[in-house]
């Protein structure tokens, strides 16, 4: 059984390595050819497809393929669901002044 957070899980995980806020960072500007990619990050082709992997996992990042090479860039419809993801998490909610705790 997958847990509740599985989605949101994906996109933290998604953010939380350099190489890959380093890649959003270039995608920002539109869509990028994987060998752009892989001489603006001096980084090997395996270590860049297990990043594109967590990134198009998370529905942050789409992958067009043309020919032999990959074209990413950010997927508009995942980075806006990332966002509400993200608002959710840190969103207080109101409660009713009885918050459980034990302590006194």
């Amino acid at each position: 059984m997958a847990s509740a957070y599985t989605e949101t899980i994906k996109v933290f995980k998604a953010f939380c390595d350099e190489n890959r806020l380093q890649i959003l960072e270039l995608l920002r500007t539109g869509e990028k050819c994987a060998c752009k990619l892989l001489d603006d990050l001096h980084i090997t082709q395996s270590t860049l497809s297990h990043h594109m992997k967590i990134l198009c996992d998370a529905d942050i990042v789409q992958g067009r393929k043309d020919g032999k090479w990959v074209h990413y860039s950010i997927n508009p419809e995942g980075a806006e669901r990332a966002k509400k993801l993200l608002e959710q998490q840190l969103s207080l909610v109101p409660h009713d002044g009885q918050n459980g705790s034990c302590c006194r």
